[in-house]
């Protein structure tokens, strides 16, 4: 009598993965499962590359140490940058994050001296960095912010609040920027900076000896646009119209050879622009997320950048976008 398909199915299945976990977990060769499940070797071929075809198995490579270190020369050579911090892909976003997060960490354990100057910008990724779980020796550094406060739904992604959490946790001092982060246009924003106090908090802040700054990319999904800073058709007409790639220190936008881009977004921001960045030792910039590839390679062109920190998968696919764009650039010539 003939079992029905679904039976069959399921009889496949349960050995595809037999020999699946035989070959992979056991470390069996395709001969002695041959002998094993009496099919020929040939058929056990077939079928490993079945299992892996319909996600039975999954292959994930574990890089070497050594492998993120050639990564890290390619791109200090190739962009002229003092350091690269690259961490191993993880297919947890929020595991990216606290990877690269630790990795900054350990990098500012090294580098920051008591009377140091820090100024911090917003978001994810530099908040992580803040909250981030390790053994720091106690120094006397001032944080200062380097861009407004933002609406209350992002609390601890305020620059105000990864300042306070960074001197809690080096044992320093940090300072406030009383001001919006974004104004609701450039007449607002020239007001905000006329104020003695924010000029006095910004001054410090063009004065520091280390920033800590994120890379955003330009989605109509952005952290932006999800807290109402701009629209998400501001974005997009931004992307699609100037070839705008990303935002520096959510300030400055800038498109994949890294000029500063003039959009209906431009002059809200209270903070440091691009320019001033770039007077400042050392800035770290960090960004976790796949989808920000564009957006460093801009940033990274833009020649205001000393440390990049990110994964894997993003050096990569920037180191291929820049000599792809280099070669066409070439052949055009």
């Amino acid at each position: 009598m003939n079992r029905p398909n679904s039976e069959i199915s399921k009889q496949d299945s349960d050995l595809l993965t037999e020999i699946s976990v035989a070959y992979y977990q056991d470390g069996a060769t395709q001969e002695e499962i041959s002998k094993k499940f009496s099919i020929s070797r040939a058929k056990v071929g077939r079928m490993l590359k079945q299992a892996r075809d319909e996600g039975i198995v999954e292959i994930t490579v574990k890089y070497h140490p050594v492998f993120s270190a050639k990564i890290e020369q390619r791109l200090m050579q190739r962009f002229g940058i003092k350091r690269a911090l690259i961490s191993l892909d993880q297919s947890d976003e929020e595991a990216q994050r606290q990877l690269i997060a630790g990795l900054v960490s350990n990098y500012l354990t090294q580098t920051l001296k008591s009377g140091m100057v820090i100024s911090v910008g917003q978001g994810r990724n530099v908040s992580s960095v803040a909250h981030y779980v390790g053994v720091v020796s106690p120094r006397d550094c001032k944080f200062v912010c380097s861009i407004g406060g933002i609406h209350p739904r992002g609390g601890m992604f305020n620059a105000d609040h990864i300042c306070r959490q960074l001197a809690k946790k080096y044992g320093g001092t940090s300072e406030t920027l009383y001001a919006p982060a974004y104004a609701e246009n450039r007449e607002q924003k020239l007001a905000f900076m006329q104020n003695a106090t924010i000029k006095q908090t910004l001054d410090l802040a063009r004065k520091s000896d280390v920033a800590l700054v994120g890379i955003g990319d330009m989605s109509e999904n952005s952290y932006m646009v999800d807290l109402g800073w701009f629209t998400a058709n501001e974005v997009a007409q931004a992307r699609l119209e100037q070839g705008v790639v990303g935002d520096f220190a959510g300030y400055d936008f800038f498109d994949i050879n890294g000029k500063v881009a003039h959009t209906v977004m431009s002059d809200r921001v209270i903070g440091l622009g691009m320019e001033e960045f770039r007077l400042i030792s050392e800035v770290i910039a960090i960004a976790s997320e796949n989808s920000k590839p564009l957006a460093l390679l801009g940033a990274l062109r833009s020649g205001a950048i000393d440390v990049i920190a990110t994964n894997v998968s993003n050096a990569l696919t920037l180191l291929n976008l820049d000599e792809q764009m280099t070669r066409s650039a070439q052949a055009i010539r």
